[in-house]
């Protein structure tokens, strides 16, 4: 058999159990997690946003946090845990269930940020240096800390954000230590051109070596259109939710996450390796109904299904 040139890997990171989540009415039991988790390990994905670390009085859906890291930890070594924390508290608590990359959410916006963290940015900013602080300090193996600009190509709340300022801010998270600076489409405010532009301009500042995920909300219709502008950037990691499950209660106007099914079809379609068995990762949908009935999953592959002419990347010619 001749050798086949290796086809270019991109990252799919699913954020449902967390971002998916946090914003559904109903709360999904642990058990149900679990076999949801299960279900999309059992796919390839080797990257989850597991749980939020917040007071369970202001997010109930994330009560079981420190357990459902815990159990993912024990059940699938080979799954990479991360965990948003907005504090230091949420940060040592993540830490001590096991999640091994921290996102710690700095908003863009001023109205956001004291919407969602309750918190300036500029205060979330003293805050996230306090949590870097803590990590460096720890004996052995610290989690990685990810800052995650949220509301980076805009805000229901306050409008434009000026790109410059998302461009400073990420200069500031990275000389405050952040491993990775992860921008973040909370409203699916983003167009094409947009993400080409700051893209192109945060990782002028941050390096490529630190530039982490991109985040995208599919509101208005443009996520997948979205990638391909990224992709077309370099950028090779994405978040994404099974069924495109997602919104962020404290930005109104959000809807749900590029929806990880179509997210996959167009990544291997593209010729990107994802590692990810397509119609495992569809099969995945059925605990997560189970154990959330009644919330609407949206997904064009799902729907249709997979069609004859679809081929993996990594079986592809």
């Amino acid at each position: 058999m001749r050798n086949l040139p290796e086809r270019p890997a991109a990252l799919v990171r699913e954020v449902g159990p967390r971002d998916g989540l946090q914003n559904s009415r109903a709360i999904m039991p642990t058990e149900a997690k679990l076999r949801w988790i299960a279900a999309m390990v059992e796919a390839g994905l080797r990257e989850i946003d597991v749980a939020s670390f917040v007071p369970p009085a202001a997010m109930p859906q994330m009560a079981d946090a420190a357990e459902l890291v815990r159990a993912v930890r024990q059940n699938h070594p080979a799954v990479h845990a991360v965990a948003l924390a907005p504090n230091l508290r949420g940060a040592q608590n993540a830490a001590a269930a096991g999640a091994q990359t921290l996102v710690i959410p700095v908003s863009a916006s001023e109205a956001h940020s004291r919407s969602n963290v309750r918190r300036s940015r500029a205060e979330q900013v003293e805050a996230f240096r306090a949590i870097v602080a803590w990590a460096r300090s720890l004996e052995g193996a610290a989690p990685r800390i990810e800052a995650g600009i949220s509301t980076a190509f805009g805000c229901s709340l306050q409008g434009v954000v000026p790109e410059d300022e998302v461009v400073a801010l990420a200069a500031e998270l990275v000389e405050a230590g952040a491993d990775t600076v992860a921008l973040a489409d909370t409203l699916g405010y983003a167009n094409p051109a947009k993400v080409r532009r700051l893209v192109r301009a945060v990782r002028g500042v941050v390096g490529v070596e630190r530039f982490g995920n991109l985040h995208l909300h599919d509101t208005m219709g443009t996520g997948l259109a979205n990638v391909l502008a990224a992709l077309e950037e370099d950028v090779r990691g994405f978040d994404a939710a099974l069924g495109g499950l997602g919104g962020c209660p404290f930005a109104p106007g959000s809807v749900g996450n590029i929806n990880t099914e179509d997210l996959v079809y167009l990544l291997e379609s593209e010729g990107f390796d994802t590692g990810i068995d397509l119609a495992a990762l569809i099969a995945a949908r059925e605990p997560l109904r189970a154990g959330l009935p009644g919330e609407p999953l949206s997904g064009r592959v799902a729907a249709a299904g997979i069609p004859r002419t679809f081929h993996p990347a990594r079986h592809a010619a």
